[in-house]
């Protein structure tokens, strides 16, 4: 018994030390979770300095502002940047840094520096801001830049050494040499290389190296390159004439290719306008080329869409990010609903007096237009844009793209593919294919073209819809916004061909190209014009459009 109660302690105290060694290794677990999920804080051997920031005069500060980055490297670098936005300010009884700002209510908010931990709101005469000048912001860029330049990514690391290039010291070239020592990417190195060639035409006196260096200077389009070598040209005390001639062979070089560029972007604007008229013309041409009606209130539909997008931003504002892909399929059936709705209210009463349908449509424009000013007051509301579509793809310094206009432009392109895709493969597609063709032969075959009627007339109103959420990140949603795309909507389907959508894909981008390749040298008013006028000369000698409509009801 008492050997099997010695047995029976000892298993009590083997499990009692796995269970202490197992709580231990738990604690030990939760403390680097929470050590993780700390935000980054100060280091401690900082603390002294920081608050030598609170009683220290603009030259000191400088000096501490030194030592910080030399001891605090990246650390340091939200200190700076609160610094160099002027936000930092201490409390004038507990001396704590803390990053303050106004919200829209004017209160004074105060978080802290490195954590961001929230202060709460501060009162004006108990905390004092910390003054920043001239040279101390200049310092503060110089420091951030370093900072990038050896512990941000690929992109930080090349801004930095973008901006190195307005300033070709003997300091900042020894950074470079280091920042090239341990290691960079590929288009980091080739920045380096173009800073080593700039200082090489700069101080060099070897006909030869300036020569080479002229010919890595060709092959850039940053704006330090072209400016130094235009110095260059323009020097007069220059005796090297070979050296001289180079350089302005070099600068026309790079103003081709920056003209080409220029071409480019003009290009990308011309076909960023003419996803957003495909989109505005897309819907009327389904219902002009089906049933005949000049809908004066596609407009407002367009106007609906945009409203709709407002509307889910309001209700939804913490998922901004996903407003838009909500937006889009409520848009659709919004402005679907109340296209069915005067399709069956007012249109079909007037079937085959397309007079009397311009003003019927007009009348319920103006009544959709009082309604949202009722509703939504007659100032324009502001749509947020998303995070994902905001900023602009750079392709080189002298070109880039933003990114709403070429989510727009790739938006615009897919509806155009499911229209088609509908119309040719489903059979609402095949309905309003054959009333569209031949309305009498489709009726006596047993297709109910009343339905065919409202139905289209919901697609076309809803796919107006969904131009308004495009158009919702690139205008103010106001209630005259659909004004602004009706006529140039019906320009786009007379143009390509009443009812064809080939036609207005093609006619939408070719009128937005040629509106944005006229305006740089004639104006945006006049551009208009002189598109209008182009139109009508060519409506005169094709009055069917580029791709008529087949069929009897083209007669």
């Amino acid at each position: 018994m008492k050997k099997l109660s010695v047995k029976k302690l000892c298993v009590k105290e083997l499990s009692l030390q796995k269970l202490i060694q197992c709580c231990g290794l738990l604690l030990a677990l939760l403390a680097s979770v929470c050590a993780q999920a700390q935000p980054n804080t100060a280091p401690p051997a900082m603390d002294a300095t920081l608050q030598q920031l609170t009683k220290a005069s603009l030259r000191e500060t400088g000096a501490l502002v030194e030592h910080l980055e030399r001891v605090g490297g990246k650390t340091m670098r939200p200190l700076f940047e609160t610094m160099l936005a002027g936000d930092l300010h201490y409390h004038k009884e507990t001396g704590q840094l803390m990053a303050v700002r106004k919200n829209v209510d004017g209160d004074r908010l105060g978080r802290d520096v490195f954590s961001g931990a929230d202060f709460g709101v501060q009162q004006r005469r108990d905390i004092k801001k910390i003054r920043v000048n001239n040279r101390l912001r200049s310092q503060l860029r110089s420091a951030l830049g370093r900072m990038d330049l050896f512990h941000g990514s690929e992109a930080e690391k090349r801004a930095a050494v973008e901006a190195i290039l307005d300033d070709l010291s003997t300091e900042n070239m020894r950074l470079l040499e280091s920042a090239a020592d341990a290691g960079v990417g590929a288009a980091v190195t080739d920045l380096i290389d173009l800073a080593e060639a700039m200082v090489r035409l700069r101080d060099s006196s070897i006909t030869d190296e300036r020569l080479a260096a002229i010919e890595v200077m060709s092959e850039r389009l940053e704006a330090p390159v072209r400016n130094q070598l235009q110095r260059l040209v323009d020097n007069e005390n220059e005796q090297d004439m070979v050296v001289k001639a180079a350089a302005a062979k070099a600068l026309d070089k790079i103003s081709g290719r920056i003209e080409f560029y220029g071409q480019l972007e003009q290009l990308f604007f011309g076909l960023s306008l003419g996803s957003v008229l495909l989109l505005a013309a897309i819907g009327l041409a389904i219902t002009f080329g089906v049933m005949g009606v000049i809908n004066m209130a596609h407009g407002e539909m367009i106007m609906l869409g945009a409203y709709t997008t407002y509307v889910i931003q309001q209700l939804m504002p913490e998922a901004i990010g996903y407003s838009l892909l909500i937006a889009v399929p409520a848009a659709f059936l919004v402005s679907g609903s109340v296209g069915v709705l005067i399709e069956r209210g007012v249109i079909r009463h007037l079937q085959g007096r397309p007079l009397e349908t311009l003003l019927a449509t007009f009348g319920i424009s103006l009544i959709l237009q009082q309604a949202v000013r009722s509703i939504f007051s007659p100032l324009n509301m502001q749509v947020v844009t998303p995070e994902w579509m905001s900023g602009s793809l750079s392709i080189n310094p002298v070109f880039s793209v933003t990114f709403n206009r070429l989510y727009i432009l790739l938006f615009a392109i897919a509806v155009f593919v499911t229209l088609v895709m509908i119309l040719k493969k489903s059979s609402l597609g095949l309905n309003v294919r054959a009333v569209s063709q031949n309305r009498d032969m489709a009726k006596a075959m047993g297709v109910r073209t009343e339905m065919v009627d409202a139905m289209t007339f919901g697609l076309g109103s809803g796919i107006a819809g969904v131009a308004g959420v495009a158009l919702s990140q690139l205008t103010n949603v106001g209630p005259n916004l659909g004004q602004s795309y009706i006529i140039d909507s019906f320009m786009v389907v007379v143009f390509g061909g009443v009812g064809n959508l080939l036609g207005t894909l093609v006619g939408g981008f070719s009128l937005g190209v040629a509106n944005k390749f006229l305006e740089p040298s004639t104006g945006a008013v006049l551009a208009n014009i002189i598109v209008l006028v182009c139109l009508i000369l060519f409506i005169q000698k094709r009055p069917k459009g580029l791709f008529p409509q087949r069929g009897r009801a083209a007669q």
